[in-house]
């Protein structure tokens, strides 16, 4: 009668263990795609930090007061620029 028992438990240990083991290689190939699709992610994403977007700052403001133009400046980083010619003038 042990044996009739035995047999059964035995079956479903294995079966158990087999099921265990094939989750575990599953889940590490699963992990193992994904991250090699992030790597590959990460070399296209590259490209979009370089086109990086330069953004307008406020750094002085011109006034006319009668024939004269003074130009007031928040940053005096730009002040070299200024004084050696280096800007645009965009008419709106």
């Amino acid at each position: 009668m042990t044996l009739d028992l035995l047999i059964p438990f035995g079956i479903l240990l294995i079966l158990v263990i087999y099921l265990i083991y094939t989750r575990n290689k599953f889940e590490k190939n699963i992990v193992d795609m994904y991250e090699e699709k992030f790597e590959q992610w990460k070399e296209n994403s590259q490209v979009n930090e370089n086109n990086k977007k330069v953004c307008k700052e406020l750094v002085g403001i011109i006034y006319k007061e009668e024939y004269n133009i003074t130009v007031e400046l928040i940053d005096e980083s730009v002040r070299r620029n200024l004084q050696q010619g280096k800007y645009k003038i965009k008419d709106k």
